[in-house]
C-alpha cells in the first residue's frame, strides 16, 4: 500500500468524522430547553431567589437558554408571558398569585407550551403545573430552636400577605416553639407586601418594644431590626446567617432544584403534564432544610439540638409528620 493511498483513507476517515461531528451539532442545539421566567419581585426576594437559582445552575449546566424578567407589574405578566413563548421559549416560570386569571388563559391558548407556577390553585390540564414552598417542617424545627433561645417568652413574627404559602409556615414554626416552650407568647403582623424591607423593619420594631426578643423573619427587614436592637432572629427560605452571625439563629430553607429539575426532565422526555410539585420541595425529597447552626451551635441548648436532630431523623422516616394548616395565625400575646 503506497503512503499515498494511507494519507487518502486518512483524509477521507478525517472527513467523515468531521462531516458526523457536524451532523450532532443542530441535535445538540436543539437539546437546550429554552426556559423563561417571569418574576413580580426582586431576583433578590428571598422566594423567587430560590427559582432562579435553580433555573441558572440548570443553565450552568449547559442544559438550558434562560431568559427572566424581575419586577414585571401584574398588568404586565400575560403581555410579558405571551412575548416569551412568540419567542420559542418551552417552558414559562414564575409565580401567578396575583394573576392566576391571566396565566390560565395563557395557558389555555398554548396547550404544548409547558408552565411550572407558584400558585394557591390546582393544576390545570394539560400542561399548567403549580408549585408552592411547602417547606412546613424545617419550620417547624426553626420553632423549636426559637422556644429554646427566647428568654421573654415573647416571639414577634412578621409576614408578607396572610395566604396559605405564609400561613402554613407561621403555624408550624408556632407549633415547634409551643411544643419547647408551652409559655411562648406570639405577636403576628402582616405588612401586605412581598417586598418592603422599610415595613418590616417598623412592624419588628413594635414588637420588640412589646417585649420580643426572637423574631420569626418571613420578609427581609426584619433581620435588621433585630440586628440593630441586639435580638435574634429566625430566617425563612433562605440562610442569612452570613450576613448576620450574631443574630440569625436558624433558619428553615428552600430549595427549588428537585421541582425544577423534574420539570426539565419532562420537558425535554416530552412527558411534561399538569400535576402538583408541591411534595417535591419537602424534605424527603431534598426540596427543604433546616440551616445549620453555624455561629449558633454552641449557643443553643443541647437538649433542643438533640429534640431538633430526633425530630428531623423521624421526619424524614416518616414517623413524624408537620401538619399543614394554612389558615391565618394569630397573635397570642397579652
Amino acid at each position: 500500500m503506497s503512503v499515498r493511498s494511507v494519507l487518502s483513507r486518512r483524509q477521507v476517515m478525517t472527513a467523515v468524522a468531521a462531516l458526523a461531528a457536524a451532523s450532532t451539532l443542530p441535535a445538540q442545539a436543539q437539546a437546550k430547553i429554552k426556559v423563561a421566567a417571569i418574576y413580580t419581585v426582586p431576583f433578590e426576594q428571598q422566594w423567587v431567589s430560590r427559582i432562579h437559582k435553580a433555573l441558572k445552575a440548570a443553565e450552568a449546566r449547559g442544559e438550558i437558554e434562560y431568559k427572566a424578567s424581575e419586577n414585571v407589574a401584574n398588568a404586565d405578566c400575560e403581555r410579558v408571558m405571551r412575548e416569551y413563548i412568540a419567542a420559542g421559549n418551552q417552558l414559562i416560570v414564575g409565580e401567578v398569585f396575583g394573576v392566576e386569571a391571566a396565566a390560565r388563559k395563557v395557558a389555555k391558548d398554548f396547550p404544548k407550551i409547558s408552565f411550572l407556577m407558584g400558585s394557591s390553585g390546582k393544576p390545570q390540564a394539560p400542561n399548567f403545573s403549580v408549585f408552592d414552598n411547602f417547606i412546613q417542617e424545617p419550620a417547624y424545627l426553626s420553632g423549636l430552636v426559637a422556644g429554646g433561645m427566647t428568654k421573654s417568652h415573647k416571639i414577634g413574627m412578621v409576614g408578607g400577605f396572610p395566604i396559605p404559602e405564609v400561613n402554613r409556615l407561621m403555624n408550624a414554626f408556632m407549633a415547634g416553639a409551643k411544643e419547647v416552650n408551652p409559655k411562648v407568647e406570639f405577636s403576628v403582623s402582616f405588612i401586605n407586601s412581598w417586598f418592603d424591607p422599610p415595613k418590616a423593619k417598623e412592624a419588628t420594631f413594635a414588637m420588640i418594644d412589646q417585649g420580643a426578643d426572637v423574631l420569626y423573619a418571613e420578609r427581609f427587614g426584619v433581620s435588621d431590626a433585630a440586628k440593630e436592637k441586639g435580638k435574634l432572629a429566625i430566617g425563612n427560605v433562605i440562610n442569612t446567617q452570613d450576613k448576620y452571625p450574631d443574630t440569625v439563629v436558624a433558619s428553615a430553607l428552600w430549595h427549588m432544584e428537585p421541582s425544577i429539575d423534574r420539570a426539565l426532565k419532562l420537558v425535554k422526555d416530552g412527558k411534561f403534564s399538569a400535576e402538583d410539585y408541591g411534595p417535591y420541595s419537602m424534605m424527603k425529597y431534598k426540596g427543604s432544610e433546616l440551616a445549620p447552626l453555624g455561629t449558633f451551635e454552641k449557643k443553643v441548648p443541647a437538649e433542643v439540638v438533640a429534640k431538633v436532630k430526633a425530630r428531623e431523623a423521624d421526619i424524614l422516616a416518616g414517623k413524624f409528620t408537620v401538619k399543614v394548616d394554612d389558615s391565618q395565625p394569630k397573635s397570642s400575646a397579652k
